[in-house]
């Protein structure tokens, strides 16, 4: 019976955590190994059908199909612009894409909830879009087929 008090014990003592005096976590002592890194975003953005930003105040969007980008503005002709295609880094995805006429205009998309303000419906990701002499542009953005309903 000893034997297993005494192992009891010993597991006890093992599985407690230097503390402070004040209760917190004691910090590392100075030869231990630093910390590891966060390891990188594993979010993957599926690019692969057709995606819409938009936003409110000013109203604006951005419909994404693979290279072409048609931004639509109220009072606005829709205007084409073609990309290369997007830089892709964990969960964000960029586009610089050109009129025929040579405007810029770049996009931004970030995965993670992102709630448009207006009507409270929740987007999977957010958006930003700029054209150069315009504020920057920002919303939410979805897969057509995935756009929440109002």
């Amino acid at each position: 019976m000893r034997p297993i008090l005494l192992l009891a014990a010993a597991l006890l003592l093992a599985a407690c955590q230097p503390q402070a005096p004040d209760g917190a976590a004691a910090p590392a002592p100075a030869d231990a190994p630093p910390a590891a890194p966060a390891p990188p975003s594993t979010t993957v953005m599926d690019l692969s059908a057709p995606i819409l930003a938009r936003g409110n105040e000013p109203f604006w969007a951005v419909l994404i199909d693979g290279t072409k980008l048609t931004l639509r503005r109220p009072g606005e002709p829709e205007k084409l612009f073609l990309a290369p295609g997007a830089q892709v880094t964990g969960g964000k995805a960029s586009w610089e894409a050109k009129s025929e006429d040579g405007q810029a205009l770049s996009v931004t998309l970030r995965a993670g909830e992102c709630n448009d303000g207006m009507s409270d419906m929740v987007y999977p990701m957010s958006a930003e879009a700029s054209l150069p002499g315009l504020s920057l542009l920002v919303g939410c953005a979805a897969k057509v087929s995935e756009l929440p309903r109002e």
